[in-house]
Formats: structure tokens, C-alpha cells, sequence
């Protein structure tokens, strides 16, 4: 079991240490539940006050921390509480899954794909024909990725995760259990006398480097060209990304959202929790959505909205307040 000083968990953090205490830290934990021997993080001055029920021996704090450590326990002061918790989160995390063979005997990879040097693929994948992995790359078993795909190097697809043929994934990126890259985009015209026509889907996806993608989330392919995803994007669980849509660098989707057709974001996106943005509709870059939040038009570069349909946030506050007033009013 890995255990540490305080003294040597600063060492890395770089922070200052206030206070000591003798207790060997094993383990990080939130502050409610922590015991004697694990430290964990105040992040913002608010949990301050459980602190005194708190049993952890040391937390992580910023600079602005307005209390004392106590008896045997000890603060370490960060900028940033939050990113160096992170740090000792990545001290204590227990090693990967093992693969004891580099390509297991189950996997199914074609003749004409090409797998980079230190590659790993488990049991029960499927890597189709043209396909080209890069070197370092970790897919885990029960992958499938078809014809034509790239996997950059350092990328790890878990389990379950599957790409759709000619799409192509960046370097260092994670795709989570169940995630799919590159199903059709939802296309359907009315005809008197079919129905509902499906319109064929035949472009692809293109995910840029440093990309983490959220279990059972859904990025479209293109009806033509590309859906894109710049560098750096973090798309939560359970996210749909519909197709020819471009998000740029850094664009964060938190889960159960979900874009639209042809939706553009600029850089630094974000995208509160179960909102959904109509189609065609453009984001300028550092806007933010609220959660909850139903976008039905362009959103200009950052500006916040709230709501359903979403307005400006200052707005929308002002709009609440009416209707609680009223609401109120009506009760008397």
C-alpha cells in the first residue's frame, strides 16, 4: 500500500505546510468521510466549517484558508487547491489494468492494418482493414474499430468503445467504455411515398489530440466532410454531438447535453448539464451555458446564458426574480 509523509507530498506540490503532524498518510478523501490517516481538500471557503468534524490528518487548501490546521494536523497552502489535489490523486492511483501479451490471440486485427510499436490490443477486439494505430496506443478488450480509422499514439478506447470506419482519433487521446465515434448523423426527410427517408450519411469525424470523450456518449459523422473536435475537448458521459458539427479547442460538454446538426463552438466552450443547443446555432468562444439551459440561437464569444429558451444570464436572473414576485404576490 503506498504511504507518505506530508513533508513528501509538499515535495511535489511545492506549497507550504502548516502546522505537522506524525500520522503516514495513506489514502485521499473527501472531508466527510476521511479518517486519521488520509488527507483530502478544501477547495473553497465555504467547506471550511467541516473541517472541525473532518478526521483527516492533512488537506490540501488555498492560499486564503481562514483557519487553523489544529492539533496534529496539517494544511498544505496551494494557489490552487484544486489542481494540486489532483497531484496527489495521481500519487495514489493504483496501476492500469495488465495486458500479458501485447495483441491477444482473440483479437481479430487485419493484415492490412498497421500497429505502432508498444501497442497493446486485448481480447475480443476487432481492427478492420487500412486501419493505423499509432505507437503506445492501449485499447482494451472489446474494441472495434473499422476500415480506414487512425488511433493516434498514446490513445487509449476502452472497452466497448467502437469507430466507425474512416474516422480518425488524435494523440494522447481517452475514450471511454461504450463511447461511439462516427455512428450515422440523424437524417430523415419526409416522402409521400416512403415515410421517413434516410438521408446517407458518408462524411466521418476527426478528433484532435489530448481529447476525453465520457462512457456511453455518441459523436456523429458527417452527412459530408467532418464532425471536428479540437484539442483538448472534454465531453462528459452520456453526450450527443451531432453531426457536421465543429467544436473548437478546449470546449467542455458536461453530461446528458447534447449539440445539434451543424453546431459550431468556438475555443473554450462550455456546456452546463442536460443543455441542448438547436442546429445550425453558433457559439463564440469562451460563452457558457447553463445547465439545464435550451439554446435557440447564436450565442456571442463570452456571453452566459440560462434558461429554457436560454437568455442572457443577468436576464434570466431578472426574469426569475419577476415571476417569484409574482408567484408571491398571487398568495396573498
Amino acid at each position: 500500500m503506498k504511504s507518505y509523509t506530508v513533508q513528501e507530498i509538499n515535495e511535489i506540490l511545492n506549497g507550504v505546510i502548516l502546522g505537522n503532524t506524525s500520522q503516514t498518510i495513506t489514502a485521499p478523501e473527501q472531508l466527510e468521510v476521511a479518517t486519521d490517516s488520509e488527507i483530502s481538500f478544501i477547495g473553497n471557503k465555504k467547506y471550511e466549517k467541516l473541517w472541525a468534524s473532518s478526521k483527516a490528518c492533512v488537506a490540501v487548501v488555498n492560499e486564503d484558508i481562514s483557519i487553523e490546521p489544529g492539533e496534529n494536523r496539517a494544511f498544505i497552502k496551494v494557489k490552487n487547491a484544486d489542481l494540486a489535489m489532483s497531484q496527489v490523486l495521481e500519487l495514489f492511483a493504483p496501476p492500469a489494468p495488465e495486458f500479458y501479451i501485447d495483441i491477444h490471440p482473440t483479437a481479430v486485427v487485419s493484415k492490412s492494418a498497421t500497429i505502432g510499436l508498444g501497442t497493446k490490443i486485448g481480447a475480443g477486439c476487432y481492427v478492420g482493414p487500412n486501419v493505423t494505430i499509432g505507437e503506445n496506443a492501449i485499447i482494451y478488450p472489446n474494441v472495434t474499430i473499422l476500415d480506414e480509422s487512425t488511433i493516434g499514439k498514446n490513445t487509449i478506447l476502452w472497452s466497448g468503445a467502437v469507430v466507425r470506419e474512416r474516422c480518425h482519433i488524435g494523440n494522447d487521446c481517452i475514450i471511454h467504455p461504450n463511447a461511439t465515434i462516427g455512428a450515422d448523423g440523424f437524417g430523415f426527410r419526409p416522402c409521400p411515398q416512403r415515410g421517413l427517408v434516410k438521408i446517407p450519411q458518408i462524411g466521418n469525424v476527426v478528433i484532435g489530440n489530448n481529447v476525453e470523450i465520457g462512457a456511453n456518449s455518441c459523436v456523429d459523422r458527417g452527412k459530408f466532410s467532418s464532425t471536428v473536435l479540437g484539442d483538448g475537448c472534454k465531453i462528459d458521459n452520456l453526450v450527443q454531438i451531432g453531426h457536421n458539427s465543429k467544436l473548437g479547442r478546449f470546449c467542455i460538454m458536461a453530461g446528458h447535453s447534447g449539440v445539434a446538426g451543424s453546431v459550431t463552438l468556438g475555443d473554450g466552450v462550455i456546456i452546463g448539464g442536460s443543455a441542448s443547443i438547436k442546429d445550425h446555432a453558433t457559439l463564440g468562444s469562451g460563452a457558457i451555458v447553463g445547465a439545464g439551459s435550451g439554446v435557440t440561437g447564436d450565442v456571442p464569444a463570452g456571453k452566459t446564458v440560462l434558461g429554457y429558451p436560454a437568455v442572457e444570464a443577468r436576464d434570466a436572473l431578472k426574469q426569475w426574480a419577476i415571476l417569484k414576485r409574482l408567484v408571491n404576490e398571487s398568495k396573498k
